[in-house]
């Protein structure tokens, strides 16, 4: 059987798959990397203008998450823990929570082992009211023990008007800040509307969003969210990705999503949800055969 070299199979997949004919996508050279930078999972970044520096990947914990629980969660405290702590200890110190996965105490375990310092802390708010973001964070900071959360986010916005809905909430986040318990903020996004909003928005500085080739439970199929994304990006903003793996569902195709997710060229970061050590590794390798 006559073989082919990794890119030009990625270039026949990608084209396959309808990407490279897109005309929202990037260049192949983009895409597939024809500069030859080789990334890692522990590179440490700048996320936007915040001036908060993680590293590529962020081990998140919201793998189906809902309801106060979710994959990570249910592996119980010992296995998750020592997922977290594995990573750390191959340099990924990028923690990616919220409220609604009940991932706090898991976290909070984690930092008898790991110090404070070293990691970087993003959380997220179901809340869509002033009273109960205050509460939340508060509470946060208790569950985590933490005085400090570095970036907190409106978690799971789909209201096309929440820019103009939850001023008084957005408020409150920005107070926090002044006070010296956040250290940036900005959002996470379920609909294309939502996205167009904290694109444009000057409050949103990081916004987390639903990203991969095949348009698996994205906002909208790429071709409308690549623009949006790109755009804040030129607005300043630190742009995140998740659903990269696409809740596993794309777990064949890892290296056509981190292809194109990275070599898009704006993406600070991205969090993957885990559920072993060994998961872990093979994104952390995947990543590293990433060109840009």
């Amino acid at each position: 059987m006559k073989t082919i070299d990794r890119r030009r199979f990625l270039q026949q997949a990608l084209v396959g798959a309808g990407v490279l004919a897109a005309p929202w996508a990037q260049p192949l050279e983009m895409v597939l990397g024809e500069t030859g930078k080789k990334l890692s999972a522990a590179d440490r970044v700048t996320l936007g203008r915040t001036g908060i520096t993680a590293t590529r990947l962020a081990i998140g914990s919201g793998t189906r998450g809902t309801y106060k629980s979710s994959n990570q969660t249910k592996l119980g405290k010992d296995k998750f823990v020592g997922i977290i702590r594995h990573g750390f200890e191959r340099g990924i110190t990028f923690w990616d929570m919220a409220d609604n996965y009940g991932s706090h105490p898991l976290y909070r375990e984690a930092l008898k082992y790991i110090p404070r310092d070293k990691v970087v802390i993003l959380t997220k708010s179901f809340t869509r009211d002033a009273e109960g973001m205050q509460k939340d964070i508060e509470r946060f900071r208790v569950e985590l023990g933490s005085d400090m959360l570095d970036i907190l986010l409106l978690h799971c916005l789909t209201d096309d008007n929440w820019t103009e809905k939850m001023k008084a909430t957005m408020d409150v986040v920005s107070e926090a800040r002044e006070k010296g318990i956040l250290r940036a903020y900005g959002v996470s996004c379920h609909s294309l509307g939502a996205l167009k909003a904290a694109a444009g928005n000057p409050w949103a500085e990081v916004i987390l969003a639903r990203i991969n080739h095949a348009g698996v439970l994205m906002d909208a199929a790429p071709e409308a969210v690549i623009p949006v994304l790109r755009q804040a990006y030129e607005n300043g903003k630190s742009i995140l990705g998740m659903k990269i793996v696409g809740e596993g569902r794309l777990k064949d195709q890892i290296d056509l999503s981190l292809n194109f997710v990275l070599g898009q060229g704006f993406f600070d970061a991205i969090t993957v949800g885990f559920e072993s050590t060994g998961e872990l590794d093979e994104m952390m390798k995947k990543i590293e055969l990433v060109r840009v």
